[in-house]
């Protein structure tokens, strides 16, 4: 691994194209891109580049798992994460997996700009709109380990027999937990929850119904 070369993943072309302007002038050669997560993953075990710009949502692939490969097959490259999902979970995973940055796509690239010498110094950087986002309260932090289980099997559309099955309690007690979780969160309707669900990343916005 060099000192200034970077690997960039992302599926959008005008992003990696304004990505790329943005490292060649802090002085970062690009080695390769990557606009699927497959693609991304071999790019890094093949260049192990000093940096790696990764799109949390690409195709073939989520975005965690890419990230854990690059910490896998090259541990010492530093990563800036985009995201344009706000979950607070999925957030939050990134933050404490070690992601040396984590920026909104929704954030100005002059921010991203000013955190790049950062970053290769060895400092953790998050952006304004995740920071916000981090330090605000969700809802879902009160849930049960067993409340967030019956969350994501709502969101994948399973009925109270079913995911007792599954969980190997009976519909009953879901249902009781269903009610709990659902006061907990403030919700009163199942399109509620889902929409609850899609926001902190307990359901694939792009999942076929």
């Amino acid at each position: 691994m060099t000192d200034q070369t970077a690997v960039i993943a992302d599926d959008h072309a005008l992003i990696r194209q304004g990505l790329r302007q943005i490292l060649t002038s802090a002085g970062i050669e690009v080695v390769a891109e990557a606009s699927d997560g497959l693609e991304a993953i071999a790019m890094i075990r093949s260049h192990q580049p000093a940096l790696l710009t990764l799109d949390i949502a690409m195709p073939y692939s989520r975005g965690i798992e890419v990230f854990g490969e690059a910490r896998r097959w090259s541990p010492e490259t530093r990563i800036i994460v985009f995201s344009g999902m706000t979950s607070t979970g999925l957030l939050s995973e990134l933050a404490s997996a070690g992601a040396d940055a984590i920026f909104l796509k929704r954030e100005e690239l002059e921010t991203f700009s000013e955190a790049i010498p950062k970053v290769m110094s060895g400092q953790r950087i998050l952006g304004p709109g995740v920071r916000e986002l981090l330090e605000s309260t969700s809802n879902i932090d009160m849930l049960t380990a067993r409340e967030r289980q019956i969350l994501s099997q709502v969101a994948q559309g399973l009925n109270n027999r079913e995911i007792g099955e599954r969980l190997g309690v009976s519909a009953k007690t879901v249902d009781n937990h269903r009610t709990n979780l659902m006061r907990k969160v403030n919700v009163h309707s199942v399109a509620e929850l889902l929409a609850l669900a899609l926001r902190e990343g307990l359901l694939d916005a792009s999942r076929e119904t």
